[in-house]
């Protein structure tokens, strides 16, 4: 049985020590390095050469998602490396964000060991695991797509704008202050657009505006 190295990332030392403890119970896995920050990673990764990574998306307090640009980072220099992202939080652009920077899957920390492991497996052959939740999430980005007929043309600038910061996850309020206007605005700007692109849901139509080169 070829064995399987996996790679931690995540910032709580007692996370990793658990993690390591449960997956090195396998006869196939073997944790061969941990990291807490990008920094770490980085050595870590050009050091034990983990084939698996399982990567948290908040590596430091007050962030949900500064282990974004890292998942990037790690997917586009070592491509013989896959991320599985384990992480606290289930929004949906956290999850769709994840697959744009190259992760192959995407599970929740309160994940039971069988099926942390199971994904494990998928990714190192190549294909994707995601657990219920974000399924669910994937399934419905992947059967978005803009309105027959729409182009980038149709779109203003000021939707524009907006759509590029609910890329980034901001909510209405977050938005009306980038921008200098209300919050009551943002959300009439962010129905237009969505009528516009013929989709239900602020990640359909980040997807969507994406497609059409919008963000």
């Amino acid at each position: 049985m070829d064995e399987i190295r996996v790679g931690i990332i995540d910032d709580h030392a007692i996370v990793r020590q658990g993690l390591r403890a449960m997956i090195d119970r396998e006869p196939d896995l073997r944790v061969v390095g941990e990291a807490a920050d990008a920094r770490q990673a980085t050595a870590m990764l050009d050091r034990a050469r983990p084939r698996v990574v399982l990567l948290d998306l908040k590596l430091t307090p007050g962030s949900e998602c500064d282990g974004l640009p890292l998942c990037g980072t790690i997917t586009q220099r070592y491509q013989d490396i896959r991320v599985l992202v384990l992480t606290s939080s289930a929004d949906e652009w956290l999850i769709l964000d994840s697959i744009k920077q190259g992760a192959k899957g995407f599970v929740l920390k309160d994940v039971d060991l069988t099926e942390l492991v199971r994904a494990i497996r998928a990714v190192h052959r190549g294909q994707s695991a995601f657990d219920p939740r974000s399924t669910g999430v994937v399934v419905r980005w992947m059967n978005s797509s803009p309105r027959s007929g729409v182009s980038a043309c149709d779109i203003t600038p000021r939707e524009r704008e907006i759509l590029a910061l609910l890329a980034r996850g901001l909510s209405n309020v977050a938005i009306g202050q980038r921008l200098y206007i209300s919050a009551a605005t943002v959300k009439f700007h962010v129905g237009n657009v969505m009528q516009k692109l013929g989709v239900r849901r602020r990640t359909e139509a980040v997807y969507a505006a994406s497609k059409l080169g919008l963000i």
